[in-house]
C-alpha cells in the first residue's frame, strides 16, 4: 500500500503533538517536548519572539530559585531575559501550579516565592 508522502509528514507530526504534554494557563502555555526541553509561550502567540526555550522544566525551576523572594521582570533582566519574555516567564511562574510562586502584584507585574515553597 503507497501511502502519500505528505500524509506521512502529516502523521508524523500528529504522533509528536500527541506525545508532548502541552498545557495552557491565562496568560501563558507550557510544553515539555520529546527531546526534554521545556517550552513557555504568550497564551495565544503565533511568532517565536512569544517564546522561550528552556533545556528543561528543571532549568526553569532553578531560573525560579534564583530569584529574590518576591521578583519582578527587572529582576529577571538580571538573569538574561529581554524584553516581553520577562513578562511571559514571571507570569508563567505564577501560573503553574507546579511552581511555588503567587502573585503579589499586577503593577508592577510582582511573583512572590510562596511560603511552603
Amino acid at each position: 500500500m503507497d501511502v502519500p508522502a505528505d500524509s506521512v509528514g502529516q502523521l508524523l507530526s500528529d504522533l509528536e503533538d500527541a506525545r508532548t504534554e502541552r498545557r495552557s494557563f491565562l496568560h501563558t502555555m507550557g510544553e515539555h517536548r520529546l527531546d526534554g526541553s521545556y517550552v513557555v509561550e504568550r497564551r495565544g502567540a503565533d511568532s517565536s519572539g512569544n517564546a522561550k526555550v528552556f533545556d528543561s522544566f528543571e532549568a526553569l525551576e532553578r531560573l525560579g530559585e534564583r530569584l529574590p523572594a518576591e521578583a519582578t521582570a527587572e529582576d529577571l533582566s538580571r538573569v538574561g531575559l529581554t524584553g516581553g519574555r520577562r513578562h511571559m516567564v514571571l507570569w508563567h511562574l505564577v501560573e503553574h501550579p507546579g511552581l511555588p510562586y503567587d502573585l503579589a502584584s499586577r503593577q508592577p507585574l510582582t511573583a512572590r516565592r510562596a511560603e511552603d515553597g
